[in-house]
């Protein structure tokens, strides 16, 4: 039986999550990064328990997927702890009064980032533990000042209840403020948490429907707020004929290996591979696909889904099945099926869209006019991959365009189902990607979502906050009359 929350427990969750608001927003960062380290600490603390029940739950493996993504759930709390350390993500700026500005007589003004106030974070199900209680929507929330309500997955309904024990535990027993985090259970309770005005903002992972429904609620309410929703994304991979005349192979078998990872439940999962006709790869694919292992799914309902959404691609018109992919209840071989860039440019929607699973589309192009023409017709996505040699250069260079409007993260040579937490790190994408490109779900630039702008014109110091203090007690990085 799934778990609910009660309507006087959500109740009781969103007040103190709006009284915890205030205090919260008033901590020093370095008094949240002792939070968020103390919170990490207390995960790895109880890894063993954590990745037994993950893998109850979720049929993922428990070596080396789920330690991997354990590890990588505390490493990313530790390093938005290194965040708020480094004080730049507060944008700190200071114009100083001048009598002599050509706009006219400048006032002195000041700009700082400030918390939004209370996040509502959605949990994804294909990462019980990095897009999950804790995981980089959470810690970027704590880390920004912001108290989090947290919907649990129902894919993984006891390790979220652990996980969120384990997390107010800490929090508590670090000195954080109570109602700064909690874990509510239940579709309704999502939906009414959306709706509360106390929430200030909120972030999902998922499916395009569940998310663009939530969307909708977020900015249909009297008070519109943020809604961050990564959803989703179809990853096309252009192989071009100098990557295929050069390693042809490796890049074949490199692709299998990246679009079954998982059985293909990843966000970033090549969707789309875009070979030159004439490749003769197709043993080669046919032989790396064929010996993938059956795997489990996470779910009945995403493997039900996934088989609906694989029988319409294999009668697509135009469409041929290169691998013919089996299952056994819940656990799949991967599939692997073709056609034609001028069937695909013709073909609806079973060729186009996203298919959450193991399972990808080759589509041959004619010539570079062609390959670019389907490319262009993509729907945007998280990320466009090109398998490519240098000196291709003048032949790469054409399709740039297309393939950033597509992507907020292009690679070279490499794929795109590992997703880094890092500095530089871009994490979304246009619509359908994600309800937000401006921003990025992963890597320490996630932060600035749940953060807003305040100036101060005029202020007298003893007034202003620390960080646009004259003296800079912080001793921030800041922007001071143009200059850094």
């Amino acid at each position: 039986m799934s778990r609910e929350t009660s309507a006087p427990e959500l109740e009781q969750i969103l007040t103190a999550a709006a009284a915890a608001a205030r205090p919260f927003a008033a901590s020093t960062p370095a008094e949240r990064a002792g939070w968020l380290t103390a919170v990490a600490d207390a995960l790895d603390a109880e890894a063993e328990a954590l990745i037994a029940l993950a893998h109850t739950e979720t049929h993922l493996p428990a070596a080396p997927r789920l330690k991997g993504e354990l590890a990588r759930t505390t490493f990313q709390l530790r390093l938005f702890g290194r965040v708020l350390r480094d004080g730049a993500f507060l944008g700190a700026t200071v114009d100083h009064a001048d009598a002599d500005w050509p706009m006219g007589p400048r006032p002195d003004i000041r700009r700082v980032l400030v918390p939004i106030g209370p996040a509502l974070v959605f949990a994804a199900s294909n990462f019980p533990f990095a897009f999950s209680v804790a995981g980089g929507d959470t810690a970027s929330a704590l880390a920004a000042g912001c108290p989090v309500v947290l919907k649990a997955h129902p894919g993984h309904e006891e390790l979220s209840t652990r996980t969120g024990e384990i997390v107010v535990s800490a929090l508590a027993a670090a000195g954080a403020p109570e109602g700064a985090f909690a874990v509510i259970h239940g579709f309704e309770q999502g939906i009414t948490a959306l709706k509360d005005p106390r929430i200030a903002a909120a972030s999902f992972t998922g499916s395009v429907p569940g998310g663009r429904a939530l969307f909708d609620i977020a900015v249909s309410r009297p008070t519109p707020i943020p809604f961050y929703g990564e959803l989703g994304s179809v990853n096309p991979v252009v192989v071009t004929p100098g990557a295929v005349a050069a390693r042809g192979e490796a890049v074949a078998k490199a692709y299998s290996g990246s679009f079954s990872l998982g059985a293909g439940q990843f966000c970033t999962k090549p969707g789309l591979l875009l070979l030159p006709e004439g490749h003769d790869l197709e043993d080669t694919l046919r032989e790396a696909v064929s010996g993938v292992a059956r795997q489990p799914m996470l779910n009945e309902r995403i493997a039900s889904g996934f088989a609906h959404k694989l029988s319409e691609l294999r009668s697509a018109p135009g469409v041929e099945t290169i691998v013919d992919g089996t299952h056994q209840g819940e656990e799949f071989t991967p599939s692997l099926l073709a056609t034609t860039a001028k069937e695909f440019l013709a073909g609806g929607e079973a060729v186009r869209e996203e298919h959450f699973g193991p399972a990808s589309l080759i589509v041959t192009y004619r010539d570079q006019a062609e390959l670019i023409e389907v490319l262009e017709t993509l729907e945007p996505g998280l990320t466009a991959t090109i398998q490519g040699e240098e000196d291709e250069a003048e032949y790469v260079r054409a399709l740039l365009p297309p393939l950033t409007r597509l992507a907020g993260r292009l690679l070279w040579n490499d794929w795109p189902t590992g997703v880094t937490v890092s500095w530089a790190q871009q994490h979304g994408g246009p619509y359908p990607a994600t309800t937000a490109p401006t921003t990025t779900s992963v890597g320490t630039a996630a932060i600035e979502r749940f953060q807003r702008p305040v100036a101060w014109q005029g202020f007298p110091d003893a007034l202003l906050p620390e960080p646009l203090r004259e003296d800079n007690p912080w001793q921030l990085p800041r922007r001071t009359d143009g200059a850094r």
